[in-house]
């Protein structure tokens, strides 16, 4: 195969797998604005989090609440516990890397918050215990997963939302996730200030 073919067949590759979360996944993307939504209507704030590629995932969902999405309107509330380099590593240093975010949830989150929690495999130790201390304190979380869910998927309540993409590829998940933040941005904006 030559070079432009493997290029090509990676657009391909990413293409098919979001046509495959267009077929698969509108419901459950729906069920996620509806939770965002009524949150930010209460006066509830975002906070999410995620490793690596997922954590740069976290912080674009977080920056286009805070700031703008595609045109101006006024500030949502949004956290990302992804971003203070001081905290993440004294919590993983006198505590543990699963504690990172949790520890952060245990102050900054509030009954009726949102998680947005991040992880193509749906492992991440750290994340699962975001989960967790998410349900303690009275939060309803939107999982974006891949793969088969991960343990992620098992710990989700009847409130919560997994927008779990259709591959195994880390990579293609790590592109849908991206979008499913674009569209989940697009509805925020649309629902609350009509534009």
């Amino acid at each position: 195969m030559s070079e432009q073919d493997f290029i090509k067949q990676i657009f391909t590759d990413s293409i098919a797998c979001k046509q495959q979360a267009l077929s698969s996944m509108p419901a459950a993307i729906a069920d996620a604005v509806e939770l965002l939504i009524d949150a930010l209507n209460k006066g509830n704030k975002v906070l999410s989090c995620g490793n690596g590629g997922s954590a740069a995932d976290a912080q674009h969902f977080s920056s286009e609440l805070l700031n703008r999405f595609d045109k101006d309107r006024p500030s949502l509330p949004a956290i990302a516990l992804t971003t203070d380099s001081s905290t993440l590593t004294s919590i993983a240093n006198d505590y543990h890397y699963n504690e990172v975010f949790a520890r952060q949830l245990t102050s900054l989150g509030q009954s009726g918050d949102v998680l947005l929690a991040i992880s193509t495999s749906g492992n991440s130790g750290n994340v699962c215990r975001a989960i967790e201390i998410a349900h303690e304190r009275g939060m309803q979380v939107i999982a974006l997963t891949g793969r088969d869910g991960g343990k992620m998927a098992a710990l989700l309540g009847s409130g919560d939302v997994e927008l779990r993409v259709p591959a195994s590829v880390t990579a293609r998940i790590q592109e849908v996730h991206l979008l499913l933040i674009h569209v989940l941005c697009t509805c925020i904006d649309k629902r609350l200030f009509k534009i």
